[in-house]
């Protein structure tokens, strides 16, 4: 019983710390930004959404074909409303063309409005939240037509670390992700482990954060290029939680420990991490004295978003660099590291664990296989080799036979009943 009492003791002290420190966050100058509350339309039907989550998107009025996705998941105490207008997500939606979901949590579930990124039963893989924010995905990309390589995933503080849990557990769904005063991927399982990860140091190896990502699922790459970013000041979230997220990802990655480079942007620290085809797949920024919240930039035209609680005009807009980064202000997607290129397979990798086109396979099975955006040679090749059957008969040109005479035969040779 002493224990016991100890336990939650130490849980309502750190319950008591955070919403304290929430309060004294949000002492910030109020948004003057006009209301956009009419460009978002809320999205029903969207799945069996287990999480309870609802769904709000910001569709651009000239929609290119085949437009890329951001998925912007708010923090602690905001809305998909206010987080719309003080990242100024849809205004770069608007000028590059590509859609904007917003999540949004309900109060039933948390009564911050907190996503669960610390609850096993919504931070894994086809559960709870994270199956409610992939569903979201899968709908939008057969609503408005999303080009399924250009998939990203962004989130501040709770938001972040669930942007963390969605990048883990379905790797193979985005092209990117973007990290803000955020956690790494396997932080908690409960709410006071939340706490203690949020108000204190870790001493994980990068090692064991690799190990829980490459965990979170069956694939095996190529893994999404993040980008990074944490106030030095921040007193919810430690900034050390930052320097983990970045040595998962660099351990994921294959990465060494010390940058590709560095250099100021805009006055702040940015570090990069370049992969072996030399294209950058790992960024972190350091915004020197910022507490918790976003960094956004509105006095200049780099500028983006609105000033208020949890967005702080810092003079560097992360919106914009992380649409950079993305490559959302090109029409040419971004590289993504090959299976080779990343790091070794160990010991906690399923044994099965799958990589593209394979895992495509799996999720895009049934009606969605139409939108897959592979050859079908390549998808019906992949099948027999996930199915641990023989490699189908090749063209001169490399690609497999398909003709049905072709599988017929592959099938009967593999059950021994032709040679």
């Amino acid at each position: 019983m002493a224990g016991l009492r100890a336990s939650l003791a130490r849980l309502r002290q750190l319950r008591s710390l955070f919403e304290r420190s929430l309060v004294d966050a949000a002492q910030s100058p109020a948004s003057s930004a006009p209301d956009r509350k009419g460009s978002l339309r809320e999205i029903a039907n969207f799945g069996s959404n287990p999480g309870n989550l609802r769904m709000f998107a910001h569709v651009p009025t000239a929609l290119p074909a085949k437009p890329p996705l951001v998925v912007a998941l708010h923090g602690c105490a905001q809305d998909a409303h206010g987080y719309e207008r003080g990242t100024g997500w849809s205004d770069l939606g608007d000028r590059y063309g590509f859609v904007v979901l917003y999540p949004q949590q309900h109060p039933a579930n948390n009564p911050k409005s907190c996503f669960s990124w610390f609850l096993p039963g919504d931070s894994q893989r086809d559960s709870g939240e994270a199956l409610s924010l992939r569903q979201m995905i899968e709908k939008a990309v057969a609503e408005f037509g999303i080009d399924r390589s250009r998939v990203f995933v962004t989130g501040l503080s709770a938001g972040g670390a669930m942007a963390s849990v969605m990048l883990a557990t379905y790797p193979e769904l985005f092209a990117g992700g973007a990290i803000i005063a955020g956690l790494p991927y396997g932080s908690a399982s409960s709410v006071q482990e939340a706490f203690d990860a949020m108000f204190n140091d870790s001493t994980t190896s990068a090692r064991a954060l690799g190990d829980r990502v490459r965990g979170a699922s069956r694939h095996c790459g190529p893994w999404p290029r993040i980008s990074v970013w944490h106030g030095t000041a921040d007193q919810i979230v430690k900034p050390s939680n930052g320097e983990s997220i970045i040595a998962q990802w660099r351990n994921v990655h294959g990465l060494p420990e010390q940058p590709s480079g560095e250099e100021l942007v805009d006055g702040q620290i940015r570090r990069v991490w370049n992969g072996k085809n030399g294209m950058p797949q790992l960024e972190a920024f350091s915004i020197a004295g910022m507490g918790h919240g976003m960094p956004i930039g509105t006095t200049d035209e780099e500028g983006c978003g609105a000033a208020a609680p949890f967005f702080l005009d810092a003079g560097i807009s992360a919106t914009r660099q992380i649409a950079r980064f993305w490559r959302l202000d090109s029409t040419q997607p971004i590289e993504r590291v090959s299976e080779s290129e990343a790091a070794p397979r160990h010991s906690a990798l399923p044994a099965d664990c799958e990589s593209e086109p394979a895992a495509h396979i799996v999720q895009l099975a049934g009606a969605r296989a139409a939108s897959s955006p592979f050859r079908p040679d390549a998808v019906i090749a992949a099948a027999f080799k996930a199915a641990g059957l023989p490699p189908l008969p090749s063209h001169p040109d490399g690609s497999h036979r398909t003709e049905p005479d072709s599988i017929i035969a592959a099938a009967l040779k593999a059950a021994g009943l032709a040679r």
